[in-house]
């Protein structure tokens, strides 16, 4: 059981770092900083496939941080 969950944990951090990685930067310095805190408060949604490379990202970290309970606990 110990086994199959860190192998699993072990696909899942190679697969978060992968989706962190491929996102495109949000930020151009201060300029970058300003228009973001606009877009923020103005409620822009990030459309197509960094919407859903968000979405993914925050799913393999819910599930890396729940495997790494996991493994944890049964050890």
């Amino acid at each position: 059981m110990q086994t199959a969950l860190t192998i699993l944990l072990c696909l899942v951090s190679l697969a978060l770092i992968a989706l962190v990685l491929l996102q495109p930067g949000k930020s151009a310095g201060l300029s970058g900083a300003i228009a973001g805190g606009a877009e923020a408060l103005m409620g822009k949604k990030a459309k197509g496939i960094e919407g859903k490379l968000g979405k993914w990202s925050i799913a393999c970290a819910v599930l890396f941080i729940l495997l790494s309970i996991l493994v944890n606990v049964f050890k």
